[in-house]
């Protein structure tokens, strides 16, 4: 029976059966495709305090502008949608946390000796990190905060600037955050003291730490684990444990063009997790070391750090190939 044919003479739909199996062919496509298949991987909104970062359209992180003394992110989100990094004290202890060194806070950098001002506790007289202005902020397949600030001690005297730059990607269920700074001396000589205080890192969830007896564990390249990664250098750690049933992982690596690559490490069992090139005589337990740098006015000093977060132990993540693959990104 020949085809029904419209007004115009053009056969219509219902007596067009290649017709309609197309259209369901392109309805069924439409349906099984993401609501919007060109969607940034990452996305950057203004909120108050700073700025929202999302990955695949779910909160991964906050940029904030200042928390306590200094700009951090938090939360950090983990692969499995939960928050891998300590709240307190940007809300009470939960559950695992301990509500003690109030300036560690989730993600940060900073350090406890600049011309002998305290950036790195909030006791009476510490100095603080002032966000200036962000000069990028771009999302994407990979996305980029950019910001510049000012070092000022106590009765706000500027000590020296810095600028960095966190880079966001993923990789699989994994995703890392390269934080590259760079801090000049822009108001004459300054000094980073040698002092553990410091520098660059976080602050893990509770449950992840290794004196909660959850499985929580430390290891470094060389395989130091515990108690026995602490003030050892080496190009990255990894500090591994459950949140909420799930093994999780936050490795930090240190790339070899950073200031005196391979760094030392203030990590602890009790959570805190930082890369250190400066407090060698804790380090290495000897007063007569000194790890201080010092810069004459103009100079600058950068360190480089990709922090990897990933499902599973150091071994399933494959921790060492994901650091040749940092390794040989140009800086």
């Amino acid at each position: 029976m020949p085809a029904e044919r419209g007004k115009s003479g053009e056969q219509t739909m219902s007596g067009n059966p290649i017709k309609q199996l197309l259209l369901l062919l392109a309805a069924t496509v439409a349906v099984s495709l993401p609501a919007n298949l060109n969607a940034d991987t990452f996305e950057i909104k203004e909120v108050d305090g700073g700025l929202e970062v999302t990955k695949d359209g779910k909160l991964l992180t906050r940029y904030l502008t200042k928390s306590g003394a200094k700009p951090v992110l938090w939360p950090l989100i983990g692969p499995f949608g939960n928050e891998i990094t300590r709240a307190y004290p940007m809300r009470d202890a939960g559950e695992h946390e301990r509500d003690d060194h109030v300036h560690h806070r989730s993600f940060w950098f900073t350090h406890g000796n600049v011309n002998g001002v305290d950036f790195w506790a909030e006791t009476p007289g510490h100095g603080n990190i002032l966000h200036k202005k962000f000069t990028k902020v771009k999302g994407g397949d990979t996305a980029v905060i950019e910001t510049k600030n000012d070092w000022v001690d106590a009765d706000g005297k500027k000590v020296c600037e810095d600028v960095r730059r966190l880079t966001f990607g993923k990789e699989g269920n994994a995703y890392w955050i390269d934080f590259d700074t760079t801090v000049t001396a822009s108001e004459g000589e300054v000094v980073f003291g040698d002092t553990k205080e410091g520098s660059f890192g976080v602050r893990v969830a509770g449950s992840m730490k290794v004196t909660a007896q959850m499985g929580g564990t430390i290891v470094n390249q060389q395989g130091d684990k515990d108690l026995m990664a602490w003030g050892k250098a080496s190009p990255w750690v990894d500090y591994v444990g459950p949140v909420k049933g799930n093994t999780v992982g936050i490795a930090i690596m240190n790339h070899p063009s950073s200031f005196r690559y391979p760094t030392y490490w203030h990590v602890r069992t009790y959570g805190l997790f930082t890369a250190n090139p400066f407090g060698l005589h804790h380090f290495k337990n000897d007063n007569e070391l000194d790890g201080s740098h010092r810069m004459a006015k103009g100079e600058t000093m950068t360190l480089r750090y990709r922090v990897y977060v990933h499902q599973g132990d150091t071994k399933a993540a494959d921790v060492a190939a994901q650091f040749k693959a940092y390794e040989g990104v140009k800086k």
